[in-house]
């Protein structure tokens, strides 16, 4: 693996943990955001085909997730959420040296990408949304959303399920299954705080419309079981970016890494990566 483990001081002190990528050369940069559950470590073949490829990765877990143990699966609210990618962006730059990037999100890290365009677009030289979860096909049930809604106003660090509990939405690979359900990294729950926060980004995601258009390139999973592929699409295609690239994978689910169709996952990845920096 070509990375090297670093700790980035987030705006508020928080000490996070990330990875960063870098071979020899580079041509570009590219800022790596993860899923609700995951961390980093679930992305090394993507990131690793990244670098490989010329590009300096830097791959953050989310405060509270990962290796970041402090405030466990907290956050305080989307802002500081969307605070803590642009001073990712900018260790990015200082290490890197560059001044524009790339920025791929994967499932819920599909969010922040989009949020955190929407809020300062300086930079961005194109997004990579791996299926991106805009728009959610599973979530809390009423009587638990309920009970979420209140702790928001009394206890926002109470914590609750994450409504992903079997591996197999993400994968049919049995290898990968058994990884997924044995990782003691993975998120099994997250606070009502966090809950909150993710929350209030569903009201951002209509502002992409009044956005520049940059390079856009939507990846989606065939049996998909996590998120809405129809509603993504179609919020996609409304946004009308001349350079948007659409790929499917007709035989996989969620987790596109860890399925057999991965080969080409990476390939579409690094192609258009690299294609926003020709």
């Amino acid at each position: 693996m070509s990375y090297k483990e670093i700790t980035v001081p987030l705006p508020d002190g928080y000490p996070c943990y990330a990875r960063y990528w870098r071979g020899p050369q580079p041509r570009g940069a590219v800022l790596y955001h993860h899923g609700i559950q995951s961390h980093c470590g679930w992305y090394e073949a993507s990131a690793q085909a990244l670098c490989d490829a010329g590009f300096v990765v830097m791959q953050p877990d989310r405060r509270g997730c990962g290796r970041n143990r402090k405030d466990r699966a907290h956050a305080e609210s989307a802002e500081q959420l969307i605070a803590d990618a642009r001073c990712l962006r900018d260790e990015l730059f200082r290490r890197s040296g560059f001044a524009a990037y790339h920025v791929v999100g994967v499932s819920w890290g599909g969010r922040l990408a989009v949020a955190g365009y929407i809020d300062d677009p300086a930079g961005v030289q194109g997004l990579s949304l791996i299926t991106p979860g805009l728009f959610p096909l599973v979530g809390v049930s009423k009587e638990m959303a309920a009970k979420i809604g209140f702790a928001m106003l009394y206890e926002r660090e109470k914590m609750f399920d994450i409504p992903l509990s079997s591996p197999e939405l993400f994968t049919s690979d049995p290898k990968w299954q058994r990884v997924i359900e044995t990782d003691e990294l993975t998120l099994r729950q997250a606070t009502a705080g966090f809950y909150l926060a993710s929350r209030r980004m569903d009201k951002m995601f209509p502002k992409l419309r009044h956005q520049a258009p940059i390079p856009l390139h939507l990846m989606m999973a065939g049996h998909e079981g996590i998120v809405d592929n129809d509603r993504t699409l179609e919020f996609t295609q409304s946004l009308d970016w001349p350079e948007t690239r659409i790929s499917r994978f007709s035989e996989s689910r969620h987790g596109l890494e860890f399925e057999s169709e991965s080969p080409r996952f990476l390939d579409e990845l690094v192609s258009f990566v690299q294609s926003t920096h020709e």
